[in-house]
């Protein structure tokens, strides 16, 4: 049971933070609406910790290993983890002026991102720097790529 939750945990907690901070980056550099990024958060977070419950839920029926009861564990656990941990990014984008809410934004996510990771790496005996610098890295990525995807979107089709 705790390997299920721990299952939900993870993946909730890693799609919370990069999918929500690339819808953020790509909306703000597409339209720098204060009001498009929260309802992209807003709709994130709820529509996508419902499909990645469900992803996790068949994956887990399709090994065809666990329990029923393993298998909801992990599904509200996801659930419950990309929910909550999508709405924190809400906070900075309500308390400061938009530029500073993205930058504390992805300041908040690399830092979840960094500790849960390292706090990955040592409980399964792994060096933490190469863990951590590949998912940082990973999530780098997912920020810079979806900064300029907003900026071509804003280009073509703004009128």
């Amino acid at each position: 049971m705790k390997e299920s939750i721990t299952t939900g945990i993870s993946f909730g907690l890693t799609s919370g933070v990069i999918t929500t901070l690339g819808l953020m980056v790509g909306l703000h550099s597409g339209t720098h609406s204060r009001l498009a990024i929260m309802g992209g958060i807003l709709t994130i977070a709820i529509a996508d910790a419902f499909s990645d419950a469900l992803g996790i839920h068949i994956a887990e029926e399709n090994e065809n290993v666990h329990t029923n009861k393993q298998i909801w564990a992990a599904t509200i656990a996801t659930f419950l983890t990309k929910l909550l941990f999508a709405l924190t990014f809400l906070v900075p984008v309500i308390l400061f002026e938009l530029r500073t809410a993205m930058i504390v934004s992805v300041v908040w996510g690399f830092s979840v991102m960094a500790l849960f990771s390292y706090r990955m790496a040592v409980s399964q005996g792994q060096k933490p720097a190469g863990i951590v610098g590949e998912h940082l890295f990973i999530a780098f990525l997912v920020v810079v790529t979806t900064h300029y995807v907003g900026d071509i979107v804003a280009r073509v089709f703004a009128a």
